[in-house]
Order: C-alpha cells, then structure tokens, then sequence
C-alpha cells in the first residue's frame, strides 16, 4: 500500500517485496509505473481539492459567491472508465487551510427606529501616539447600539389658572379647573391608566402597585388605589355596556368560566371568584362584524 503525503487519500499499489525481480530493465519500467500512477493520484488530489474548495464556497461563502447547483453537478462528473485510484472521502469537508471554518454569527434585528437614542462618546485615554509620540489625528468611529431600559419615574403637574380682572365692573375672569376623575383625586388620567393596566392586562396587584410607588417617595395605600380603579370602573361602564351589546347581538357567542382566588380579608383565606369572558368573532364564518371581548 503506498500512501501519499495526504494521509486520507491511498492508491492501491501493492508490491510483493520478497519478490521483487533483478532485471534492471524491469526494475526501470516498475519505477516508471510507479512514477505515473503517483503523477495521476497527485492529480486526482489537485482535482478533490478544487471540489472541496468550491463545496467550502457554496456552504460558508456570501451569496454572491454561492454555486448554482447545475455547477456543483459539473463539477462532480467523474470519467467512468477510470479506475477509482481514492478511497471514499467522508461526507465532513476537511478543512484544507488548517483554519476552523468560519461560523455566521445569528441573525440580529435591528433595533427599533421609533426608539430615542441618546449618544455616548468614548474618547481613548492618550492624547498622543503611545508607540511614536506622534499627533493623533481623527480616523472615523465606529458606532455600536445597546439597548438600555430607562425606570419609570412619578412627576408632579401643576396647574397654574391665572385670574384676570376687569377694572371697569370689578369682574374676576378665570379658566375652569380641569375635571377629574373623582371629586379630590389627586391622580392624572395617564396614571390611572397605568394601574389599570399594570392591574388587569399584567395581573399587578395594588398592594404591590403601592410598595412601588413608594420606592419613588409616593405613599399612595391600597385603598387609594382601589377608590381610583372604582371611579374608573363608574367613568367606562357605559362603553363597557356599548361593547356587551355589540358582542350579545352576534349569532355566535362563545363564553369562558375561569376560576381564581380572591382575598377574603377578616377570614384569612381566600374565597373562589368566577371570572366570565364573552366573545364575538364571526371572521372564520364569513362575518363582517368586528370582534370583541
């Protein structure tokens, strides 16, 4: 068996050594047999390696670099009548270079470009070449993005009503107040809108809403916060009974009994509450009527 430089690639040239022969004619023509069959496997070796190189190509290189497949097929046609001089190479492409190959990183999407963006610039720390002592000079930046979360905050709106009078008949003119939600209440419609929707899109309870308000400063109790939730249950009813007529007047209605514990406070335990959603969605029988819940 004589085997290459290439340890995965072998011709089969096998020579009985005991009994080699002691013409030297004959030795001659054996050496040149040798010398070809060596020229042709050392061929075979160049052609593998081109394959390998354009297989390389068409799974690790860009796009634009990527073989059709009607060029991989000619490239493996093989002639039929030549003797397989190779022994079966492995379906894993070895790496020829001697390099690991080169892995895509996952695709990422971009950021969001609805999203602020505050720049933060990061100067080196020399002011002069470490290596000659020469200027430095500005060379581009290179600009990376990190997504960052920015705490919710609690502000304060003051409303200033200037009064403006009148010296001719002594009259005080003055805009109204704004309303609000409940007589007293000292929450804006955003605010209660958020313990609306931390309470019963995020399933936030209002004792948790309170302790959070008060790491910001804001003693707010839990029953504050229930009085909110009840003056804006009174200011939605009537699109809470528009919405439930809509959803009763469809041919279909579909309803939902969900069970949940409810805090029973005296008792020290809980009490099973009963949680009853109806639907209307006529989309998948061919309706034109808009869902809802």
């Amino acid at each position: 068996m004589y085997k290459t430089a290439e340890n995965w690639h072998f011709i089969d040239m096998r020579i009985a050594l005991e009994s080699l022969p002691f013409d030297p004619v004959t030795l001659q023509a054996m050496v040149r047999d040798l010398a070809g069959a060596v020229d042709e496997g050392q061929i075979e070796i160049d052609r593998l390696r081109q394959m390998i190189r354009e297989f390389q190509r068409a799974r690790f290189g860009r796009r634009a670099e990527t073989l059709e497949p009607d060029q991989l097929l000619l490239t493996l046609e093989v002639d039929a009548d030549q003797p397989p001089l190779m022994t079966p190479i492995s379906t894993t492409i070895p790496d020829i270079s001697g390099t690991a190959p080169i892995v895509k990183p996952p695709h990422r999407k971009t950021l969001p470009e609805h999203l602020p963006r505050t720049d933060v610039t990061i100067l080196p720390d020399v002011t002069s070449c470490p290596s000659c002592g020469g200027v430095l000079r500005d060379a581009g930046t290179t600009a990376s993005e990190m997504l960052d979360w920015v705490p919710a905050s609690v502000r304060v709106v003051r409303i200033n009503r200037p009064k403006c009078a009148c010296r001719a008949c002594g009259t005080l003119h003055q805009a109204p107040a704004p309303e609000r939600i409940t007589e007293g209440c000292l929450a804006t419609p955003g605010l209660i809108a958020h313990v609306l929707t931390s309470r019963y899109c995020d399933h936030l309870p209002l004792y948790r809403q309170s302790q959070m308000l008060a790491r910001h400063g804001v003693a707010l109790a839990r029953s504050t916060l229930a009085d909110w939730v009840k003056a804006a249950a009174w200011w939605l009813a009537p699109l809470r009974d528009q919405l439930m007529n809509h959803v009763c007047a469809g041919e279909r209605v579909f309803a939902d009994d969900t069970p949940l514990p409810i805090l029973d406070p005296g008792r020290g335990r809980t009490r099973t509450g009963r949680l009853w959603a109806y639907t209307r969605d006529d989309r998948p029988f061919g309706g034109k009527g808009p869902p809802a819940i």
